[in-house]
């Protein structure tokens, strides 16, 4: 047992504290350096080393409503040297950052890139409409109409505007190409959208909306697109998909004649007339198609051609990847960081000192028999079988944000589903808890759970030291370097302040999760003669293998059978590919503030306001504006 952490003689009165090493300022203040480097690294690679300037906007548009976007914009387009633009727009549950390296890589090819937050999603508003992706764009069709009509980017070649997306990104991309090509139809003259590249969607490759296209368009599914089964044939090969056939037939130009299969990579069609067509088909999942290198060269060598751009680099020069290894340094740097920065605040501030108390012993081994593994696999099966029928029961309780309808209730569908699952399972964990003492371990009082109302305020106070120190330091990289802490879909992201409302709504069913899981891992499996690692590696693997679990049997029964387990549910099962790895590591977290003060709900009521509001900030949220 740590000294600095023994009782004192005085039975009511605190511990005696040391003054803080300076070994504590070290770890905190090399996090603090470690997220200043990476953050400046990162934004080396995505201003090409100072050749692109980054701007952040946010565009009025029609009905009240408004866009966040970032404005990649080359130095070398200037008024004397239009440039052409692409606008970048993420998928369902996605915010700009998502797909920037598109963005990073056109920029570094001399074209001008704007990705967007789609309505409802990162820091652009709900929209008026429920529809926003069919009878919006998401926000493409007011971003395209803004740039072409209102010349405020003067550096941009209008006759040269394009458009990539995916998933729900792409479904808006190709319904703007069949939306202006109406207009053009309708006006005379070209489409304001020159060329598009629709990623990860083809549900809208009908010939009602192909007919109406009048621009260059790519397109790049994945073969192992979990989507799929909605597909007409229900698969993901493209040569012989009835879309894919309709798409490349859609082609326009001298010569062009009808195909029965499609020939993967090859161009259909002619560019000056605008029906340059052509088919990728990556062996990826779709999560991750965004990711791949050889789908963002796709984008790249696609928007090379049909705007005729000639001498810059090859599509497969890509740096993106080291903006993302950067950032996820960040964000690791900055939440190991806490750790560091609350033994601090513990040790050096006086009204936080009463928060330590010595650790209570660990249970003896005998306790870890037959009982604590039945409790333990029966914990993650549990959690395995409910994920899915919560989730689907959320959109029966939260019927206007499954609906895409504005609202104050609980505005977030896809965090709905997680939230009664967190609140089910939290109680499910007290539970287990609770029969694991009754049947395998003492019967004593749980030492570590006692507190009092004065305990809490100051814990709580903590907390909010705590949450400012790590969102202040991610506002103020943001500031400075116009990045935040990710890793691909996963990250923390700067909010706009009415999100700490929905913090305050979203946390308190997500706290008992919190504390049952720090109730478990503190006080049902340490174990005497256990080593700490193996200890708190045996808390983690255990808190995520119900959810792993999901993961597993989805895309095992996807490998055997070519259909993925849960088909309507499929989101949801995607989004645990974020959720997971934070169910990993919270068990580490809540044990090292136990350690730190010897009570169990000093974890929660720290890292769940950071947690929930990494969730919080970055989902659909169809609140009103």
């Amino acid at each position: 047992m740590n000294p600095a952490l023994e009782p004192s003689s005085a039975a009511n009165s605190p511990p005696t504290v040391p003054t803080a090493s300076a070994g504590r300022f070290r770890s905190a203040l090399l996090c603090l350096l470690i997220v200043l480097l990476a953050a400046w690294i990162a934004a080396m690679v995505q201003t090409d080393g100072g050749k692109v300037q980054i701007t952040g906007l946010r565009l009025p548009m029609h009905g009240g409503q408004w866009l966040s976007a970032d404005l990649f914009r080359p130095r070398s387009a200037t008024r004397e040297q239009p440039a052409p633009l692409v606008v970048v727009v993420p998928g369902f549950q996605r915010s700009k950052e998502a797909l920037a390296n598109v963005a990073i890589e056109l920029a570094r090819r001399g074209i001008v890139a704007i990705a967007i937050d789609p309505y409802a999603q990162g820091n652009s508003s709900a929209s008026n409409s429920p529809r926003a992706a069919t009878e919006e764009g998401y926000g493409l069709f007011g971003v395209i109409d803004h740039v072409a009509k209102s010349g405020v980017l003067d550096y941009v070649d209008i006759r040269r505007i394009g458009a990539t997306g995916h998933s729900a990104g792409g479904n808006a991309v190709i319904l703007a190409a069949s939306q202006f090509g109406k207009r053009a139809r309708r006006e005379g003259g070209d489409s304001l959208l020159h060329s598009a590249f629709v990623s990860g969607y083809l549900l809208s490759f009908t010939d009602k909306v192909l007919k109406d296209v009048r621009s260059n368009v790519g397109t790049s599914y994945a073969l192992y697109d979990e989507g799929a089964y909605r597909n007409e044939r229900g698969d993901g090969d493209m040569r012989s998909a009835p879309e894919a056939l309709r798409f490349v037939n859609s082609a326009k130009g001298e010569g062009v004649a009808a195909v029965t299969e499609v020939e993967l990579g090859r161009w259909y069609g002619d560019a000056a007339a605008r029906g340059l067509r052509i088919v990728h088909n990556e062996p990826l999942l779709h999560p991750l198609q965004p990711y791949s290198s050889e789908a963002t060269a796709n984008q790249i060598a696609f928007f090379q051609r049909v705007f005729g751009i000639e001498g810059t680099l090859p599509a497969h020069d890509q740096v993106w990847w080291w903006k993302e290894w950067a950032t996820l340094l960040c964000l690791v740097a900055a939440l190991l960081g806490v750790v560091p920065l609350t033994r601090c605040l513990l040790h050096e501030i006086a009204v936080f000192r009463p928060l330590v108390h010595a650790v209570p012993p660990p249970a003896p081994a005998t306790a870890r028999g037959p009982v604590f593994w039945l409790l333990l696999v029966s914990g993650a099966a549990i959690a395995a079988a409910t994920y899915i029928p919560l989730t689907e029961l959320s959109q029966q309780w939260f019927e206007d944000a499954s609906n895409r309808r504005q609202t104050w209730f609980f505005p977030q569908r896809m965090n709905n589903g997680v939230m009664l699952w967190a609140l089910g399972n939290g109680i499910v964990g007290f539970v287990l808890f609770w029969l694991g003492r009754r049947f395998a371990g003492s019967r004593e009082p749980v030492v570590a759970t006692r507190t009092t109302l004065d305990q809490l305020g100051r814990t709580a106070c903590l907390s909010l030291c705590v949450f400012v120190a790590f969102y202040g330091l991610l506002f103020l990289v943001h500031w400075l370097f116009h990045v935040d802490f990710r890793f691909t879909f996963l990250g923390a992201r700067t909010f706009d302040a009415g999100l700490l409302n929905l913090l305050a709504m979203y946390a308190p069913a997500f706290l008992p999760f919190f504390f049952a899981n720090s109730l478990r891992v503190n006080c049902g499996m340490r174990f005497q003669g256990d080593p700490e690692w193996r200890s708190s590696l045996r808390a983690m693997s255990a808190n995520a293998l119900g959810l792993l679990l999901i993961l597993v049997v989805q895309y095992a029964h996807f490998a055997a059978v070519g259909r993925v387990y849960w088909t309507d549910g499929w989101l949801y099962v995607n989004l645990l590919f974020a959720v997971v790895p934070i169910m990993f590591v919270l068990p580490w977290f809540h044990r090292r503030f136990f350690l730190m003060t010897g009570r169990i709900h000093t974890g929660p009521l720290v890292m769940c306001p950071l947690f929930i509001m990494m969730l919080v900030a970055n989902t659909v949220c169809y609140l009103p504006f």
